[in-house]
């Protein structure tokens, strides 16, 4: 396994302000927040990109999708939000362990319309 700062975190050798943790997820607060809510949703499991994903990986990605939810609705992102997940280098991926970026707490407006 590739050591980042997010395997740091998994482990609680680096602060990080938690909002939400079980069994197969992590998720807390951007360090860098680009909105009022900036929440960084992580499994536990590496996976360095979305291209390194794998089939055995399904069940996993589905259920970071389902924490963002979950963690949504403890942030009281009732209005709405967004999910982000970005790819290597030009997509502007900085640390090689996936994750979802959720961002709320204003109106985001239209990027792909």
């Amino acid at each position: 396994m590739q050591e980042t700062i997010f395997s740091k975190i998994i482990r609680k050798e680096i602060p990080a302000k938690i909002v939400y943790e079980d069994e197969k997820s992590l998720a807390f607060h951007d360090i860098n927040p680009k909105a009022p809510v900036h929440i960084l949703v992580i499994p536990k499991k590496f996976i360095p990109t979305l291209d390194d994903a794998k089939q055995e990986d399904v069940e996993l990605l589905g259920q970071l999708l389902l924490t963002a939810q979950k963690v949504a609705k403890l942030m009281n992102l009732d209005k709405g939000y967004r999910v982000i997940m970005n790819c290597k280098n030009e997509g502007g991926q900085e640390v090689y362990h996936i994750h979802l970026h959720l961002v709320g707490g204003k109106n985001l407006g239209r990027i792909l319309a």
